[in-house]
């Protein structure tokens, strides 16, 4: 998918925008164009990736300080959340983790909210670019410092980041949520989802990806998908953490 991408610019742009724009490769364009697909924007100290046209959803960014990231740092069900559950969380057992599929970091935040060191790879150069402005907003902010410093972002993919991982290196449990290809107006409500379909496209490597973390990890590898969905590869999981409208596929390592 060749979906452009460019860094929104006015006559009196911040250094931080061009050095922005340079880091990634992407074009300086004046506020508002809709010639480009998705514009990246400094907007009140932090950067968003705005899709453009009519029926465009909101920006997509990273925050956690506030929203939901707040509302589960607060309220969340600690280590008996599913996440946690499928993961291999226990009273006694504090597992480090890869999330393979970092997207926006939600679920990274969780478990690190909840003491997991947390690798995060990110493979768009877009998606990483809002990662990491997230992770550095957030280390700015004295209660929620604890928690990013047990995150580690990477911009790779995932499976040559897999491939090359030394066996000492090998982590407790590896997290997998790949894109799926959602039809229908409801797999159209979350702006995010829209916005990195557009931008991503369909998951490809899914299965491959699956396979390579059953043999780099310690313990387990636990799959994300939608209640209703097949098997991630057509692998059939070795147990399920189910909810209402979502599953965690569990998978022990492959020996």
């Amino acid at each position: 998918m060749n979906t452009r991408v460019a860094v929104e610019a006015s006559a009196d742009t911040a250094q931080d925008v061009v050095a922005m724009a340079q880091r990634l490769n992407l074009d300086l364009v004046a506020p508002g164009s809709e010639t480009i697909a998705f514009l990246l924007q400094l907007r009140n100290g932090r950067w968003q990736l705005q899709q453009t046209g009519a029926r465009a959803p909101g920006p997509v960014f990273v925050d956690f300080i506030s929203g939901k990231a707040a509302y589960r740092r607060h309220q969340g069900e600690g280590r008996k959340t599913p996440l946690a559950r499928a993961l291999g969380m226990k009273a006694d057992f504090t597992p480090r983790v890869v999330d393979g599929t970092a997207g926006l970091g939600q679920d990274a935040f969780v478990l690190a909210t909840l003491g997991c060191q947390v690798t995060l790879i990110e493979q768009s150069p877009i998606i990483h670019a809002l990662l990491a402005d997230g992770l550095a907003r957030a280390a700015e902010d004295d209660l929620v410092r604890p928690i990013v410093e047990r995150m580690s972002l990477i911009q790779a993919n995932t499976i040559d980041y897999l491939q090359q991982l030394p066996p000492e290196q090998y982590p407790d449990a590896i997290y997998l949520d790949p894109m799926y290809p959602h039809r229908g107006k409801n797999a159209l409500s979350k702006k995010e989802m829209q916005s990195f379909q557009k931008l991503l496209g369909e998951d490809r490597q899914g299965a491959e990806m699956l396979n390579i973390a059953r043999q780099r990890v310690r313990k387990r590898v636990a799959v994300k998908r939608p209640v209703k969905a097949g098997f991630l590869g057509d692998e059939t999981a070795d147990f399920q953490i189910l909810r209402p409208k979502i599953r965690f596929d569990v998978y022990l390592r492959k020996l």
